[in-house]
């Protein structure tokens, strides 16, 4: 007979709880409560085990975080159906994929009957029956029974937590209108004052009180209500009640007929106290504090012989206001004469009059306004002299030039100065200049904790960081964001960085009540003249952080000489940033401004002859610097396709490098571009790619050079364009290998090297052929390495590139080493290395290199470290420290076979952080070889042991037949084999 079925039901609205039938049930841990809440609240729904961790223990899980779940989930299964199990199946909780789901009736949960009962009220509310909707609304309401969740941890609690409880606040929000539109006016007062208390910022919660009040017979005390909380949303979050609550402050001022008292008679001159002028301080002012330490100490600092003055600059939005208020009021004890402030509304169209300026200031120094002088030069007199012997800061916020401000100056050095502008004051004097940058993240988080609450931020973390992040840190953008959390309870981090995401809305995001990130651009874009703001517009055109300025001039199609003025004025506009001589960028939201702009106002052919002149500028560029670093190069000077115009050239190899490691993100970041943009682009976006070979062999900027050939494959594969698709793979292919991804290297050149035969692009074929020859002597395949390389290097010929010819002679010296034929070897590297010499390219590194090798393995010891010091002098000199690292192991090698074991320990380690450094594993393997080698031979075999145990490991971990031979040694055979029949690099 079948046993009749107990019901199980959860409570989430307040501690949890469960039942069965009448029983209590233990729900166990804090984690294993967690994940159980995460189900409960799917409503049946499946998580994934990522998405459970996640739930339970955010960015920081434990090492066995699934396994933990596991065990949870067999607790819980036991808990809620303690009679099945192997012969009956468990059906409450359930597996699904890798996750679980937990199937309960929707009515075993409070927040579903509580979902429940608030819809059955807005219906009725929506049929005009607001009693029975009220008697809903407290049945719902009646099921909470404290904080949700109380008690249960991890970041998915805490947003269900803020969630859940602004689900509460609402219905209540709804039953008080209720009770309102059903006349209990007097009887929700002192509920809704204390709710109030408990939620200052919620403005529907202060009007609810006020029409309580007001219908109450009390409409002073509801006029009042809206006082305090213009006073409070001012000083806590710097803005003004929304427009509802400010719609119902002027319906119940006509309902009363109050009209606002007139202002008080002013105080005649001659007896007025001390000009007490400043705003009043930002309340929630954080971060800046060794620059407000050093601001106070210029404006106090005694004895003086000048003016002290301080002239804050930065874009709008990054709080130069607020700055000079707060040091304002930390020193205004030290100014007992009083404190002048004037806003000089220099962003706006019509910047204030300095004459009317110091008429204001005078009547507050006490001068009749019958007294006030009419010109301008006895203004400026009068207010000097009143100013003489006085202790008096003045404050002039937001000035157009330095033209305005010279009138307002005091004469003496009693009175100190601090002044704000978006410009660069040039021609102050004395002034002490700051220029005012964006927060530290932790400056910004700081504020933003202040606005929206820590326990907030201090829930979605990883959202959190990438909220500030796409705010820039720019202060005011911060304080909007904050805000706007802040107002809304039931958003997450999360969400909100979710609309910030789409970066044609992020600007219109940053906007509350009557603050907004794009007004304050729009203000100093309206101050630059047309050639400034085109300029403006077409330099956010370029893809990278930074630009040269001879980027700028290809940009804007203007000589040089002309487009660096164009970007200096806008340096001293602070709508550009110039971080180093030369070089120019833009704060990341200044930048989608004036992207905007450039939609708005250039016509969409300009956009992109701006983008094509600057993309062929690089590509002339790159190919004249890979020329100069290595002269006679095959793939800089055939197989390119022709530039537009004729690039910038170097007067040495140095030079030419130096443009290649300061242009890389520029390059890379053109590249990718390209790449998604026109169909002609994308060949030459494979050409540049190519050029950007002495980048890929020193080991830097990797991670960009691979999102770039991967985004020129995608273009290629799009466009069905197979020379530009065997070109990136052909790059790609460079990349792996000195990431000692061999096994990916031999699949990408394989696709590099059909594309090329399919396309006859013969220089890809050869260089493809050489980088399977690579991959081939590594993995220890010495014939097919041999006939790889002896295939590349009769292309080469075939083709005329003797720069190609000779790394691929050193090749072919490494795969007959290999096959134990050194003779041939030798007179092959020597050959290649005679080569490199000729030509005077920039490899003849590798051409020492490769014959150091060969020399070491057929004894010639001393001969070999010879040769390897010059490679290291040689790579040194480049920046290339890949292979400066890979030739001191070689070095280090040679001193241990002549018996210097101390300065090849030196040498090994030397050549183990250059290769670390560049997470050259391979490299890293064998330089921590030799160097236990060299330890075994000082008798430090404990260390020689740890050394070769961390060989194995690297050598394991990119699959390599080294590893075979570590383990032999490790085993306890000789380690001599090893040493002289390395797998060469």
């Amino acid at each position: 007979m079948e046993m009749p079925q107990v019901t199980t039901t959860f409570a989430v609205l307040g501690p949890p709880r469960g039942r069965r039938g009448s029983e209590e049930l233990p729900l166990g841990p804090p984690q294993q409560r967690a994940m159980l809440t995460a189900l409960l609240l799917r409503e049946g729904r499946p998580a994934t085990a990522q998405e459970l961790v996640n739930a339970v223990w955010g960015d920081a899980p434990p090492e066995r975080a699934v396994g933990a779940l596991r065990t949870y989930a067999s607790r819980l299964r036991r808990l809620l159906e303690p009679d099945h199990g192997r012969d009956r199946p468990y059906r409450l909780l359930v597996s699904v994929g890798d996750g679980y789901a937990l199937r309960l009736p929707p009515e075993a949960l409070d927040v579903a009957r509580f979902e429940r009962d608030v819809a059955a009220a807005e219906e009725a509310r929506s049929q005009g029956r607001p009693a029975q909707a009220r008697e809903l609304l407290r049945s719902a309401l009646g099921l909470w029974r404290g904080t949700p969740l109380s008690g249960v941890p991890g970041p998915y609690a805490r947003a269900q937590r803020i969630r859940l409880t602004e689900r509460r606040l609402a219905a209540l929000e709804s039953r008080l209108e209720l009770d309102l539109e059903l006349g209990d006016h007097a009887e929700i007062i002192g509920e809704l004052t204390a709710l109030v208390a408990e939620h200052p910022l919620r403005e529907r919660l202060r009007g609810l009180l006020m029409l309580a009040l007001h219908g109450a017979g009390r409409p002073a005390e509801a006029l009042e209500v809206y006082a305090e909380t213009r006073r409070t949303l001012i000083e806590d979050l710097g803005i003004e009640p929304g427009h509802d609550l400010s719609a119902l402050h002027r319906r119940l001022l006509t309902e009363t007929g109050h009209t606002p008292a007139p202002p008080a008679p002013r105080a005649k001159a001659a007896g007025a106290a001390p000009p007490a002028q400043l705003p009043r301080d930002v309340p929630d002012f954080t971060g800046r504090e060794r620059l407000v330490d050093e601001l106070r100490e210029v404006l106090l600092t005694e004895p003086r012989r000048t003016v002290p003055m301080v002239a804050i600059a930065g874009p709008g939005g990054v709080g130069k206001t607020a700055l000079a208020l707060h040091v304002a009021h930390l020193v205004r004890s030290g100014f007992p004469d009083g404190q002048l402030y004037s806003d000089l509304r220099g962003a706006g169209d019509e910047p204030a009059d300095p004459h009317a300026v110091l008429g204001a200031f005078l009547q507050a120094l006490g001068v009749d306004r019958d007294a006030i002088p009419a010109g301008p030069a006895e203004r400026a007199a009068l207010y000097r002299t009143r100013l003489a012997e006085r202790r008096v800061l003045v404050v002039l916020d937001d000035a157009r030039d330095a033209r305005q401000i010279r009138p307002l100056l005091p004469g003496g050095p009693s009175c100190a100065v601090l002044i704000t502008s978006r410009s660069k004051l040039a021609g102050l004097g004395a002034a002490r200049p700051v220029d005012l940058d964006v927060m530290e993240p932790h400056e910004a988080r700081a504020l933003a904790s202040r606005i929206a609450g820590a326990d907030r931020l201090a829930a979605e973390p990883a959202a959190a960081r990438a909220l500030l992040a796409a705010c820039g840190h720019l202060p005011l953008a911060v304080r909007i964001v904050a805000a706007r959390l802040a107002a809304r309870p039931a958003w997450t981090v999360e969400s909100l960085v979710g609309r910030l995401a789409d970066r044609r809305r992020t600007l219109a995001e940053l906007r509350v009540a009557d603050l907004a990130v794009e007004a304050v651009f729009q203000l100093g874009y309206n101050q630059l003249d047309d050639a400034q703001k085109r300029a403006f517009r077409l330099l956010a055109l370029a893809e990278s952080p930074t630009f040269s300025g001879d980027a700028a001039a290809a940009l804007l199609g203007l000589p040089a000489c002309e487009a660096e003025g164009l970007c200096e004025a806008l340096v001293d506009a602070n709508l550009l940033r110039s971080p180093t001589a030369g070089r120019y960028g833009y704060h990341d939201l200044l930048q989608l401004y004036a992207r905007q702009c450039a939609e708005r106002d250039e016509p969409q052919a300009e956009r992109q002859a701006a983008q094509h002149r600057l993309f062929h500028f690089y590509l002339a560029t790159a190919r004249n610097a890979q020329l100069t670093v290595n002269p006679g190069d095959g793939r800089a000077q055939n197989p390119l396709l022709p530039a537009a115009v004729e690039g910038l050239s170097f007067g040495s190899s140095d030079a030419a490098r130096d443009w290649f490691f300061a242009e890389a993100p520029a390059l890379f970041a053109a590249i990718a571009h390209a790449a998604r943009g026109p169909a002609a682009l994308l060949p030459l976006a494979a050409d540049l790619l190519l050029l950007t070979d002495t980048l890929v062999t020193s080991g830097v900027h990797a991670k960009e050079c691979e999102q770039a050939a991967h985004a020129v494959i995608d273009g290629a594969w799009d466009r069905r364009d197979a020379r530009s698709e065997g070109r990136a793979h052909l790059h790609l292919g460079r990349l792996y290998f000195y990431a000692d991804r061999f096994d990916d290297t031999a699949a990408v050149s394989r696709v590099a090297l059909r594309r090329g035969r399919d396309t006859a692009d013969l220089w890809i074929v050869a260089d493809a052929l050489a980088l399977l020859g690579g991959c081939d002597l590594i993995m220890g395949r010495d014939e097919d390495a041999l006939r790889h390389y002896i295939e590349a290097l009769d292309a080469f010929r075939r083709i005329g590139d003797r720069y190609g010819e000779a790394g691929a002679l050193g090749a072919v010296a490494r795969a007959l080493l290999a096959l134990g034929r050194p003779e041939d070897a030798l007179i092959s590297v020597e050959h290649g290395l005679a080569l490199h010499q000729e030509l005077g390219g920039g490899r003849t590194g590798f051409g020492l290199y490769h014959l150091g090798v060969i020399l070491h393995h057929i004894g010639r010891y001393a001969e070999a470290m010879a040769r390897q010091q010059e490679a290291v002098t040689f790579f040194r000199a480049r920046r290339n420290r890949q292979w400066e690292g890979l030739a001191r192991y070689r070095v280090a090698e040679a001193r241990l076979a002549l018996d210097q074991p101390e300065e090849a320990v030196r040498d090994a380690r030397s050549a183990l952080r250059i290769l670390r450094e560049n997470r050259h594993s391979w490299g890293q393997g064998h330089a921590l070889r030799v160097l236990a080698d060299a330890l075994e031979a000082l008798e430090d075999h404990d260390e020689a042991r740890a050394r070769r145990e961390e060989a194995l490991e690297l050598f394991e971990r990119i699959r390599v037949p080294d590893a075979q031979r570590m383990r032999e040694l490790l085993k306890g055979s000789s380690g001599c084999g090893l040493s002289t029949r390395a797998r060469p690099a």
